[in-house]
């Protein structure tokens, strides 16, 4: 076990006659790391976009509430009033008659 274990620190396992499925193993290995790296560094990049994505979506709503809250504002009829006094217009004062039209033909 001793011996065994002093090898393995050696390196001797590299260089014995059957050494060529010790580097296949030691290769495949190396690529499933270099594997598991990149797709790791496209998930992290995934994650990124996803919360910028998200905090674009909370500006766009929270700027959508805002303009909605403003228009509000300006059709009701107090404003549209002081507005077009200053133009010099004022609401009627006579209500609106419908004009009905009957055709005899």
């Amino acid at each position: 076990m001793k011996k065994n274990l002093y090898n393995i620190i050696k390196g001797k396992f590299l260089v014995n006659d059957d050494a060529l499925k010790n580097w296949r193993f030691i290769f495949f290995l190396s690529l499933l790391a270099l594997v598991m790296i990149a797709s790791s560094h496209s998930a992290d990049k995934k994650v990124y976009q996803i919360a910028k994505l998200s905090n674009e979506v909370k500006e766009l709503k929270s700027e959508y509430l805002d303009i909605r809250k403003r228009l509000m504002q300006t059709r009701m009829e107090s404003k549209i009033e002081t507005a077009m006094a200053k133009r010099g217009l004022k609401p009627s004062v006579t209500p609106p008659q419908k004009i009905k039209i009957i055709n005899n033909e």
